[in-house]
Protein backbone atom coordinates (compact mmCIF):
# COMPACT_ATOMS: atom_id res chain seq x y z
CA UNK A 1 0.00 0.00 0.00
CA UNK A 2 1.25 3.31 -0.58
CA UNK A 3 0.91 6.34 1.20
CA UNK A 4 -1.63 7.63 -0.98
CA UNK A 5 -3.77 4.83 -0.26
CA UNK A 6 -6.15 4.19 3.58
CA UNK A 7 -5.85 0.99 5.14
CA UNK A 8 -9.46 -0.87 4.34
CA UNK A 9 -11.80 -0.50 7.02
CA UNK A 10 -12.43 -3.44 9.17
CA UNK A 11 -16.45 -3.69 9.19
CA UNK A 12 -17.96 -4.27 12.10
CA UNK A 13 -18.95 -7.67 13.43
CA UNK A 14 -21.82 -9.32 12.94
CA UNK A 15 -24.71 -9.75 15.67
CA UNK A 16 -24.32 -13.86 15.25
CA UNK A 17 -19.98 -12.85 15.78
CA UNK A 18 -20.99 -10.81 18.64
CA UNK A 19 -23.20 -13.78 20.53
CA UNK A 20 -20.07 -16.04 19.83
CA UNK A 21 -18.13 -13.97 21.32
CA UNK A 22 -20.30 -13.09 24.55
CA UNK A 23 -21.28 -16.88 24.68
CA UNK A 24 -17.18 -17.72 25.22
CA UNK A 25 -17.06 -14.99 27.59
CA UNK A 26 -19.73 -16.28 29.63
CA UNK A 27 -18.29 -19.79 29.85
CA UNK A 28 -14.71 -18.64 30.21
CA UNK A 29 -15.05 -15.74 32.70
CA UNK A 30 -18.32 -16.37 34.59
CA UNK A 31 -17.94 -20.12 34.48
CA UNK A 32 -21.31 -20.84 32.81
CA UNK A 33 -20.79 -23.92 31.57
CA UNK A 34 -22.75 -26.64 30.16
CA UNK A 35 -23.12 -28.17 33.43
CA UNK A 36 -24.57 -25.53 35.01
CA UNK A 37 -26.32 -24.84 32.03
CA UNK A 38 -27.93 -28.50 32.40
CA UNK A 39 -29.22 -27.30 35.87
CA UNK A 40 -31.81 -24.97 34.56
CA UNK A 41 -34.15 -26.67 33.86
CA UNK A 42 -37.05 -24.51 33.96
CA UNK A 43 -35.65 -22.64 30.91
CA UNK A 44 -33.77 -20.08 32.88
CA UNK A 45 -32.00 -19.32 30.37
CA UNK A 46 -33.97 -18.42 27.85
CA UNK A 47 -35.94 -16.30 30.43
CA UNK A 48 -32.92 -14.50 31.49
CA UNK A 49 -33.11 -13.59 27.73
CA UNK A 50 -36.31 -12.56 27.66
CA UNK A 51 -35.39 -9.97 29.97
CA UNK A 52 -32.07 -8.43 28.75
CA UNK A 53 -33.86 -8.42 24.97
CA UNK A 54 -37.56 -5.95 27.25
CA UNK A 55 -34.45 -3.92 28.67
CA UNK A 56 -32.99 -3.53 24.95
CA UNK A 57 -36.51 -2.91 23.75
CA UNK A 58 -37.26 -0.45 26.62
CA UNK A 59 -35.21 2.37 25.68
CA UNK A 60 -37.14 2.97 22.58
CA UNK A 61 -40.38 3.25 24.81
CA UNK A 62 -42.39 6.03 26.11
CA UNK A 63 -41.40 6.94 30.15
CA UNK A 64 -44.72 4.42 31.11
CA UNK A 65 -43.95 1.69 29.24
CA UNK A 66 -40.35 2.38 29.45
CA UNK A 67 -40.61 1.93 33.27
CA UNK A 68 -43.16 -1.02 32.86
CA UNK A 69 -40.75 -3.00 30.87
CA UNK A 70 -37.66 -2.44 33.07
CA UNK A 71 -39.95 -3.71 36.19
CA UNK A 72 -41.13 -6.49 34.22
CA UNK A 73 -37.60 -7.36 33.08
CA UNK A 74 -36.89 -7.31 36.54
CA UNK A 75 -39.43 -8.94 37.83
CA UNK A 76 -38.61 -11.92 35.87
CA UNK A 77 -35.37 -12.49 36.36
CA UNK A 78 -34.65 -15.93 37.15
CA UNK A 79 -31.56 -15.66 39.32
CA UNK A 80 -30.14 -13.74 42.16
CA UNK A 81 -30.15 -9.72 41.23
CA UNK A 82 -26.44 -9.78 41.80
CA UNK A 83 -26.12 -11.75 38.33
CA UNK A 84 -28.64 -8.95 36.69
CA UNK A 85 -25.96 -6.53 34.77
CA UNK A 86 -28.11 -4.43 32.11
CA UNK A 87 -26.16 -2.15 29.80
CA UNK A 88 -29.57 0.52 29.45
CA UNK A 89 -27.39 3.01 26.82
CA UNK A 90 -26.00 -0.05 24.72
CA UNK A 91 -28.80 -2.02 23.01
CA UNK A 92 -25.82 -4.04 20.96
CA UNK A 93 -25.00 -5.14 24.23
CA UNK A 94 -27.97 -5.90 25.60
CA UNK A 95 -29.31 -7.69 22.73
CA UNK A 96 -25.20 -9.69 22.85
CA UNK A 97 -26.45 -10.97 26.05
CA UNK A 98 -30.00 -12.12 25.02
CA UNK A 99 -28.20 -14.09 21.84
CA UNK A 100 -25.86 -15.56 24.19
CA UNK A 101 -28.58 -16.79 26.70
CA UNK A 102 -30.75 -17.94 23.81
CA UNK A 103 -27.84 -19.68 22.28
CA UNK A 104 -26.88 -21.58 25.71
CA UNK A 105 -30.21 -22.71 26.06
CA UNK A 106 -30.18 -24.01 22.20
CA UNK A 107 -27.03 -26.03 23.11
CA UNK A 108 -28.81 -27.37 26.67
CA UNK A 109 -32.40 -28.37 24.43
CA UNK A 110 -29.49 -29.85 22.13
CA UNK A 111 -27.81 -32.12 24.72
CA UNK A 112 -30.89 -33.26 25.90
CA UNK A 113 -32.11 -34.50 22.94
CA UNK A 114 -28.99 -36.68 22.92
Amino acid sequence: MNKDQTPPVKPPPTGAELIMAERERQMSEEDWDAQHDNAQLKAELAQAAICYAAEAAARYETSTQRDELRALAIRFWPWDGKWWKPTPDDSVRQLTKAGALIAAEIDRLQRLRG
